[in-house]
């Protein structure tokens, strides 16, 4: 559940911080009093768009903090799935608006919007003044009947999307070979060209490597002849080093007799003129071997040229031309086997279709299962939210075509006068009467769904009296099973508060400022008497308000139990 906020420099908001409570949590305040921007702030960490009109004017940046209680199993997995694990069964969210930018962070870890809202997707539900209208939408209404059967459905649907992908992979199996003949043939007749053209060069691996060094070789044979013969020259006996080093040699055997310390100088010197004569010797043959063939220059040349253009076109080396070549032989050996292949698709493709049609057929008798008893809640419901003669239906249709969550399309019908047909839920109601229809849906809900936090922004639009009454009553069966924030204009729904918030705008010196603070005893009973009474508060509008409490603390502690 929500147990903190924490807002600064938001609009008229300076800095206020909020501690919340289980159950029924009712902000109320004046018209303009900034209950709006209260919401809106909650709405920004749920991925709402920022801009720089938000930050109170002469501050640097605006900062939303919310901080939650996470005990719900289902919630942990989910966060879980998103590399988000609760500290001390904690998940704190921030964002800082800044101009032209934001920082998004979860656990002190920064975080994109898209992830912000994902996390607080599992924590958090709002339902403003117009998110009722997703009542209107088919799929909307599909997901709750899901939510509300779920025990069972789930684990049908998940049957469903396994079938389905199934199906899926051998319709585009299928649909990969369906080709008229002709365009087979031009395949295979490509596929035959390449493979044949890599074939017929008998090409192995190493071979361009080997090829490049020769190639090299030959085109430098010139250079590394007249390198060679020069340094032999200057290695060798005809005035070169070893000529010359066999005559330091003799020199140094005249006087190393003499003097037992030129002894190992004797002998570096006389392995010197061994090593020379070795290099020398072996430098005599390689010149003696080195020839330059033109024949072999241009066919060393052509057979480079050939794999590289085979290169360009298969493959950056050897070893990638001679893959290609094999998947372009398991390409051509399915044309080759086509009708065969296409055949055993077809058998699979229709076999798969039978297990979708049975799983999804399946999944629709259970969801119509539900779908009766659901009828029979939202009706029930709807009477106790003040529509009296009212009937509902959801209507099941079936899809053209399969998908991974079964072939039907729900519609909710309503009819909520005597006499009248059922109809489209659009065709029929109003405004408020879908913000009480939702109402009930979530009052339903409330032990199935696996948000901890709801928040109903000002649902009591176009209702008062009785059916006020009825929605507050609902609004405190909510809150027995979850966290409910709701920010409400009607004194029977404030007097369900457990806990009672008032929200006020102040002028200080000449700065317009938004404050929030918690509202006990007689405080909120006063604010019960301004909602009732307006601007004068008399002795007996206080009186009604204090009697309003009492008797919805006694409905609370009773009926509602």
């Amino acid at each position: 559940m929500l147990v903190h906020l924490h807002v600064k420099n938001l609009a008229l908001i300076e800095e206020t911080e909020v501690e919340f409570g289980p159950g029924l949590n009712i902000l109320t305040g004046e018209t303009g009093a900034g209950k709006s921007i209260l919401l809106g702030s909650i709405q920004l960490i749920l991925g709402g768009k920022t801009s720089r009109s938000m930050i109170r004017e002469n501050a640097s940046y605006a900062l939303v903090e919310l901080l939650f209680q996470v005990e719900n199993t289902k919630a942990r997995e989910s966060l879980a799935a998103l590399d988000i694990y609760p500290e001390d069964g904690q998940v704190l969210m921030s964002r800082k608006i800044m101009d032209g930018r934001s920082i998004n962070k979860i656990n002190g870890e920064t975080s994109t919007v898209s992830q912000m809202k994902a996390a607080a997707a599992c924590l958090l539900d709002i339902h403003g003044q117009h998110e009722h209208q997703s009542l209107l939408y088919g799929d909307r209404q599909l997901a709750i009947l899901d939510v509300y059967g779920k025990e069972r459905i789930l684990p049908a649907r998940e049957k469903v999307r396994s079938a389905y992908r199934d199906y899926r992979e051998f319709l585009n199996q299928l649909n990969a070979l369906d080709m008229d003949e002709e365009q087979r043939n031009r395949e295979k007749a490509f596929l035959e060209f390449e493979i044949n053209e890599i074939q017929e060069q008998l090409l192995f691996s190493g071979e361009d490597e080997k090829l490049e060094e020769k190639y090299r070789k030959l085109s430098n044979a010139r250079k590394i002849m007249e390198s060679v013969q020069n340094v032999h020259g200057m290695t060798g006996y005809d005035r070169g080093a070893a000529d010359m080093t066999g005559t330091a040699l003799k020199e140094f055997s005249r006087v190393s007799d003499y003097d037992k310390e030129l002894m190992p100088l004797m002998e570096t010197l006389t392995e010197i003129d061994s090593l020379l004569s070795d290099f020398n010797r072996d430098l005599s043959s390689y010149i003696d071997s080195l020839t330059f063939d033109e024949e072999t220059f241009f066919e060393t040349e052509k057979r480079l040229d050939l794999i590289n253009g085979l290169k360009a076109k298969y493959g950056q080396t050897i070893e990638e031309i001679l893959s290609y070549q094999e998947e372009q032989q398991q390409k051509l050996e399915k044309l080759e086997k086509f009708e065969e292949n296409f055949q055993h698709l077809k058998e699979k493709l229709s076999s798969s279709e039978v297990i979708l049609e049975k799983v999804s057929h399946e999944l629709s008798e259970i969801r119509k299962e539900y779908s009766k008893q659901l009828d029979e809640k939202i009706i029930e419901g709807l009477k106790e939210l003040n529509f009296a003669d009212v009937d509902f239906s959801i209507r099941f249709d079936r899809r053209k075509n399969y998908t991974d969550n079964g072939y039907d399309i729900v519609e909710y019908e309503i009819s909520t006068n005597p006499g009248e047909s059922r109809k489209p839920l659009g065709q029929i109601v109003s405004g408020g009467e879908l913000s009480r229809i939702m109402l009930a849906i979530k009052a339903i809900l409330a032990d199935k769904d696996q948000i901890d936090t709801l928040i109903f922004d000002e649902i009591d639009t176009g209702i008062s009296g009785r059916t006020a009454q009825k929605v507050s009553e609902k609004m405190a069966v909510i809150g027995q099973h979850r966290q409910v924030l709701c920010i409400t204009h009607l004194p029977q729904i404030a007097a369900m508060a457990d806990t009672h918030f008032e929200i006020e705008k102040h002028v200080v010196e000449t700065e317009t400022i938004t404050q929030i603070h918690p509202l006990e005893g007689e405080e909120s009973v006063r604010e019960l008497a301004r909602l009732l009474g307006g601007a004068e508060i008399t002795p007996a509008v206080l009186g009604n308000a204090r009697e309003m409490k009492e008797l919805a603390q006694h409905q609370k502690n009773t009926r509602l139990k």
